[in-house]
């Protein structure tokens, strides 16, 4: 994958300096500028998230989160602890209310509860990542304020389409990770079966 980009983007200075090489460099500087300012919008937008997942922490609403979506949390990820499903919550939380990136931290923490000491992922890590990438947008903060950043006349009009959108792909996500989870609890379930003793044989 990084021959391909490095390649692409190789072949993409190359015929730019040969089609046009006046406007070359005013091109880079220009798109170097933009990304500046793209990002210095983004961490004013993570900044004002982060601050505000900060003191729900603090002032215990991760524990009310947590009851709100125990039920929930407790059925998508069994024989996980009090801790982890935490984590999972504020998670879930952050991804509803848009800050992707903000939610990474506390995704980060909820894998690592979910370990069982195996070099493979669980299938409770493999549905939080399904969850994780097609996530409910309840409220795209994010995507609404790069909208309202570039003078958009009506940036919340995206709530409902996301809302939409994210929830059907979210329900399919969980629908087919469960699935598949299936075959490998049965061979799980196969290989933890212990044979009987053979009858009439002498245990030392």
């Amino acid at each position: 994958m990084n021959t391909m980009f490095f390649i692409m983007t190789v072949a993409s200075l190359v015929l730019l300096v040969v089609v046009s090489p006046d406007s070359a460099f005013s091109i880079m500087i220009s798109g170097a500028s933009g990304a500046i300012a793209l990002a210095v919008k983004l961490c004013a937008i993570y900044a004002i998230w982060l601050s505000v997942l900060d003191i729900m922490q603090k002032v215990g609403m991760n524990k009310a989160l947590d009851k709100l979506f125990s039920p929930l949390t407790r059925k998508l990820f069994k024989g996980e602890d009090e801790k982890t499903r935490q984590y999972i919550t504020l998670n879930f939380s952050a991804n509803l209310l848009g800050m992707g990136s903000a939610a990474t931290p506390l995704g980060i923490k909820a894998m690592e509860g979910m370990q069982d000491g195996s070099d493979r992922a669980t299938d409770n890590m493999i549905l939080f990542m399904v969850i994780n990438a097609t996530s409910i947008q309840l409220l795209p903060a994010t995507i609404i304020g790069l909208r309202a950043s570039y003078g958009s006349a009506s940036a919340s009009d995206i709530i409902l389409p996301s809302l939409l959108a994210t929830l059907v792909s979210t329900v399919c996500g969980v629908i087919l990770a469960k699935a598949f989870s299936l075959p490998s609890k049965r061979k799980e379930k196969k290989s933890l079966t212990v044979p009987e003793p053979l009858k009439g044989a002498k245990l030392k």
